[in-house]
């Protein structure tokens, strides 16, 4: 009963465990891959605007399964992201359509312009 009442407060405590996960296999990477993988994730938080705590907990399970396969075969950051590192960051949290904070913003924005051409016409 307790960690139901929690989470309906605080989101899922199985997401927030997948991506404490995550994030400890990220920090357990090789210098270099750490370095690009943390860059991404802090990217994300930012470029990505993902509100769905499922799709945010497979998206950085998802980068920290591609880090961790290119450290261990000795694939090149550069090899990874390409010239254009934001080309690669937002085609990668492209891939995650879950629910972003600009759904809701962009829903207002529909709303309001059908209501002005609503009252434009009375």
């Amino acid at each position: 009963m307790t960690a139901k009442w929690i989470e309906a407060l605080t989101g899922s405590l199985e997401q927030k465990k997948q991506y404490k996960q995550a994030m400890a296999r990220i920090d357990a990477l090789p210098e270099g891959y750490a370095t690009a993988a943390k860059a991404l994730h802090r990217y994300f938080m930012y470029y990505g605007g993902v509100t769905d705590g499922d799709t945010l907990a497979t998206m950085f399970g998802d980068l920290a399964d591609l880090w961790e396969r290119a450290a261990v075969d000795g694939t090149p950051v550069r090899d990874i992201v390409g010239d254009d590192p934001v080309e690669f960051a937002e085609t990668f949290a492209q891939a995650y359509s879950g629910k972003r904070w600009i759904d809701k913003e962009r829903e207002r924005l529909v709303k309001a312009i059908e209501d002005a051409e609503r009252e434009e016409h009375k």
